[in-house]
């Protein structure tokens, strides 16, 4: 008598599975977040695709083990690292590959102690806060000073690497900086390096994405440009972007809280007696102009 032949898995739906997933969703919110930066969302969208058929596979008795998730975020500031770990947090556990949707978010300051004794319990203890979600370290390569014979930051990094090991199905770390520096990081700790499943470049953004961030911002706190200011916003983008610490959409943010200002100020010295909508919510080219930019300065502070 011969054995029955084994029943095979039924076929699965992936377009069922990927709507119930709910990580359309996670990738429709982001397009909204953040302007540009196509080829990070496309990887985004490539590592939730790894995800969603490793989930299935697992589920089909055809994988074992959880793939390697940490990650490497690089880019100068204000290009959207943070919003997109974010992000990253919400895939990864609508997805179930960790407990909570939450991101720690740290920098050297938060792990590093200033004594012997020190960094050990504080790195432990933001590990706890972490475990179970995310922990996005910015500027991680601060981690490491070898000039400094008395740094107690390889022992953090050593705490790191054993948690990113033995804990890999309920931690996730994102390290994140500029992409030089990271890249001297990561030849100087080549165990972090062999722990990074992905590793994100995030280009910088041009200057009409600029101004689409700029008009977004505003439009979300009820504020627009006149056309003539609009025209004064580009022509301050042109020359801060060539100035030193130009920090992207970060600068965008603090260049238009201080137009914010000058309007404030704009409007109390006018001496008008009411106030129509138009004027409150109206950015003009003299709250633009007024910047040290159009003077010949050079910013100081990013953005100011």
């Amino acid at each position: 008598m011969t054995e029955a032949a084994p029943r095979l898995p039924e076929p699965v739906d992936l377009d069922a599975v990927w709507r119930a997933s709910g990580v359309q969703a996670v990738l429709d919110q982001l397009d909204r977040e953040l302007v540009g930066l196509a080829p990070v969302k496309r990887r985004i969208r490539e590592i939730a695709a790894l995800l969603v058929i490793d989930r299935l596979r697992r589920e089909q008795g055809l994988a074992a083990t959880t793939p390697t998730l940490h990650m490497s975020f690089t880019g100068n500031p204000g290009t959207g690292k943070t919003t997109v770990a974010l992000r990253m947090a919400d895939i990864l556990h609508r997805l179930g590959y960790i407990r909570t949707n939450k991101l720690v978010s740290v920098t050297r300051d938060d792990l590093v102690g200033q004594y012997i004794g020190h960094t050990a319990p504080k790195t432990k203890e933001v590990l706890k806060r972490a475990m179970g979600g995310v922990l996005f370290i910015d500027e991680a390569y601060y981690l490491y000073r070898p000039e400094n014979e008395r740094d107690y930051g390889q022992e953090a990094i050593e705490i790191l690497l054993q948690v990113m090991e033995n804990n890999r199905e309920d931690l996730v770390v994102i390290v994140a900086g500029y992409r030089d520096r990271m890249e001297r990081f990561f030849q100087s700790n080549p165990g972090f390096r062999s722990r990074i499943g992905h590793h994100l470049e995030f280009p910088d953004y041009t200057l009409e994405e600029l101004m689409a961030i700029a008009e977004l911002m505003l439009a979300s706190q009820n504020y627009r440009f006149d056309e003539e200011a609009r025209a004064a916003f580009r022509e301050y983008l042109e020359h801060r972007m060539r100035q030193p610490q130009f920090a992207n959409a970060r600068s965008v943010r603090n260049a238009l809280d201080r137009a914010r200002l000058r309007q404030a100020v704009r409007l109390v010295d006018s001496g008008k007696g009411h106030l129509s909508t138009e004027d409150l919510v109206t950015i003009t080219a003299a709250d633009i102009r007024a910047s040290r930019v159009f003077r010949g300065g050079m910013e100081v502070v990013a953005g100011a």
